[in-house]
């Protein structure tokens, strides 16, 4: 109402109450004040409209004859159909809800000259305090309004689906009556299988997981004229502000959504690999529930076999490693009705985003691939061979563990005697000197489920290796072999001063000689003077300082008389 009005309305009601002025008589029509206009005004009241208020009825000398409030239930009905008084049906046109107004209405606008016996004498102008609670059509429909809505949103509901959603409810007037929030869990329910009032079916449809919306729902498609208990009274508008958390539908099964896959994916995860990755768990309303992130460890695992949720053992087939991937699992492939502790509700939809950082199989073999490979490579590497390598190893996902660049000088190994892991072993057989390769080795034949330092357990690693130089071995046993048959007089030989005894250096220079002259071999290794030490040491039996010839004996006669190792 304009300020005018206002004024105008006040000057009568001014007239009409100021005794110098004397009566000017009786009123043609309603007064109205409306003495408190609420500042959003969505829907005034209309003929044929039904309408539910409050009042407080009195006479001019301020005696009360009735009041909806000392009965403690509102009045409903329709307007401008004749089934109010005339005063109250042109009364209470144009009003908003939560609106206020003072009424006068005339007798013959009220009770007439017939008044109501023992209530309302006849000819008596009416007082009306009234207060609007409530208005619909029988022509209304629902009324959604999208408060807030994701930016994505790949699925909405649908009926026969299963929802999860907070709500607040209220009447129209903005009186409470329920909250989700209050009990601290959702409500869950179906949609469209009459387990809700029609309105909230109707009103859930189309709605994505983490959407907000005001939805207003009329008397017929709620709770009607029965109402509901002593919070919701008959023929009342609801107003349901909803935030849906989620949804799925009991025939839904894993949805996937690959958000990064390598280009060069050479193998695929199947059942029965062992699967190492990083993942965030979230509920479809984006709240984290657990990360493997948090604890800075992988989760470890065989797929396909029950070890896990039966929703992340079929989201992880076929996965690459480097993959990134969003596993969105319905509640009957998760925690089903009853969750998981306190962070995982019943019936909640779940999303994981995993990072595969590396899978194997418990029968992989070490995967062998050749870079670079010499033109004319006819020696290769076998056991017991002595080699010097370079080095590069890292986890499957590129993480850097150790370089033997970091090192003034190459890694040496004698090959077969159990000084590197089982699977760089392998992958240093058979190479040329000069000859580069990419291994693949599985924690079986690497470190294992308990990893070693730096190197995580389970781990799958990559080996970058050249092969720089090798050295032809000896067999097991032995520190020195002869290329053809030893000295038929090896004592006498060795003795080189004729005195009847070896000690150390005469042995060395003997056995340098035999080196040198192509006749034998050492056992390789970066320090042979140590090698030709515990030759000696081996055969100085009674550790004087000099070998007899009762002493000395070659490596083939002690392992006939199983005595010991030497030569």
């Amino acid at each position: 109402m304009a300020p005018g009005s206002l004024v105008l309305l006040l000057s009568v009601l001014g007239v009409l109450e100021d005794p110098a002025l004397g009566d000017p008589g009786p009123l043609e029509d309603v007064v109205i004040d409306r003495y408190y206009i609420p500042r959003v005004c969505l829907r005034e009241v209309q003929m044929g409209d039904f309408v539910r208020y409050h009042y407080n009825g009195t006479f001019k000398d301020g005696k009360k004859f009735d009041s909806s409030y000392d009965r403690g239930a509102t009045v409903a009905g329709v307007v401008g159909v004749g089934r109010l008084i005339t005063g109250m049906d042109r009364g209470l046109q144009g009003m908003c809800v939560n609106e206020r107004r003072h009424l006068i209405v005339p007798p013959h606008l009220g009770y007439g000259s017939i008044g109501v016996a023992g209530l309302i004498p006849p000819d008596a102008t009416l007082y009306f305090d009234v207060v609007m609670l409530d208005i619909w059509n029988k022509n209304d429909k629902l009324q959604i309004t999208t408060l807030s809505k994701p930016e994505r949103c790949n699925r909405t509901v649908e009926n026969s689906d299963f929802v999860r959603y907070h709500y607040n409810g209220t009447l129209l007037d903005g009186t409470p009556f329920d909250s989700s929030y209050s009990k601290g869990s959702t409500y869950d329910t179906y949609v469209g299988t009459g387990w809700l009032i029609k309105g909230m079916d109707q009103g859930l449809l189309g709605m994505c997981a983490g959407e907000k919306r005001s939805i207003i729902i009329p008397p017929f498609l709620a709770y009607g004229e029965k109402g509901y208990g002593t919070v919701i009274p008959p023929q009342a508008s609801l107003v349901f502000s909803v935030l849906l958390v989620d949804f799925h539908n009991p025939k839904d099964g894993v949805f996937l959504e690959h958000l990064e896959v390598p280009e060069s994916c050479k193998r695929r995860a199947v059942t029965g690999d062992f699967v190492r990755y990083h993942y965030n768990g979230t509920l479809m309303d984006g709240m984290l529930f657990d990360s493997s992130y948090s604890r800075n460890h992988t989760y470890n695992t065989y797929i396909g076999k029950g070890y896990i949720i039966p929703g992340m053992d079929q989201g992880l087939q076929g996965v690459c490693v480097g993959e990134r991937r969003r596993v969105v699992i319905p509640p009957h492939l998760g925690y089903g009705e009853n969750g998981a502790g306190d962070k995982i509700p019943g019936s909640a939809v779940l999303v994981f985003d995993v990072h595969i950082i590396d899978f194997h199989n418990p029968e992989d073999p070490v995967e062998i691939e050749t870079v670079y490979r010499p033109e004319g490579c006819n020696v290769t590497t076998h056991d017991r061979d002595f080699v010097r390598y370079h080095y590069n190893c890292s986890l499957l996902d590129g993480t850097r563990l150790f370089s033997s660049h970091d090192y003034e000088k190459p890694q040496e190994v004698t090959l077969g005697t159990n000084k590197v892991i089982e699977g760089l072993n392998t992958g240093l057989l058979n190479m040329c000197a000069g000859e580069r390769r990419v291994l693949i080795i599985p924690p079986h034949l690497g470190h294992g489920e308990s990893g070693a330092r730096g190197v995580p357990g389970s781990a799958v690693l990559r080996f970058e290796v050249e092969l720089i130089s090798m050295e032809e071995g000896v067999p097991e046993g032995y520190l020195f072999i002869w290329h053809g048959e030893p000295p038929a007089s090896l004592y006498e030989q060795m003795d080189l001063n004729k005195d009847g005894e070896i000690p150390a250096e005469e042995f060395s220079t003997f056995i340098k000689t035999q080196v040198a002259e192509g006749k034998g071999r050492l056992m390789p290794s970066s320090d042979p003077e140590k090698v030709i030490a515990d030759m000696f040491r081996n055969q100085d039996r009674n550790q004087d300082g000099k070998i007899t010839a009762e002493e000395l004996k070659l490596k083939s006669d002690e392992d006939q008389e199983k005595i010991h190792e030497e030569l």
